[in-house]
């Protein structure tokens, strides 16, 4: 920007995208400052760099107005984790069920985290049978994304939401 352009010489664009030429950056400084603007280099990898003259306060501002932009229409899924051990209870899990279709209604990603201590390691498969009932029971608005899978000592099953 303006006395930082270290090259000889450098094609310059005005404000209203017109070519004016390639020239030396002293000159092209002087004018971008009789008009009251900044030079700034827009494209340094190419020969010769090409400057523009241009207010950089205004497209700084336009810059970041776009990215706001752009980052209100970006969606953001957000995943929330129920927590449930193979010892957990029917109604206990109804509850847990419950709180995984609130979030599913919001929008959101479930992750199950089915976590095992002990001697409880020994049965998997009716850990993974009671994790498929809840997606069973959840079929109506989600589904299983990631099927129930051992990760260390925990069982692991992600659900999404169907309207999406």
């Amino acid at each position: 920007m303006n006395d930082r352009i270290r090259a000889r010489e450098v094609r310059v664009i005005d404000e209203n995208g017109e070519q004016l030429g390639i020239m030396n950056p002293r000159d092209a400084l002087a004018i971008a400052k009789e008009r009251e603007l900044d030079l700034i280099e827009v494209s340094p990898g190419t020969n010769p760099p090409v400057c523009k003259i241009m207010d950089y306060g205004r497209y700084k501002y336009d810059l970041r107005k776009r990215e706001k932009d752009a980052s209100k229409t970006q969606r953001t899924t957000e995943m929330k984790t129920v927590r449930v051990r193979p010892s957990t209870d029917d109604h206990d899990l109804d509850t847990k069920k419950n709180i995984a279709r609130k979030f599913l209604e919001q929008g959101r990603k479930v992750k199950f985290n089915m976590m095992f201590r002990g001697r409880e390691h020994q049965y998997h498969d009716r850990a993974a049978a009671k994790l498929l009932r809840v997606a069973e029971e959840l079929a109506d608005i989600a589904e299983v994304e990631r099927r129930p899978a051992m990760d260390g000592r925990m069982m692991i099953m992600i659900m999404t939401p169907k309207n999406r």
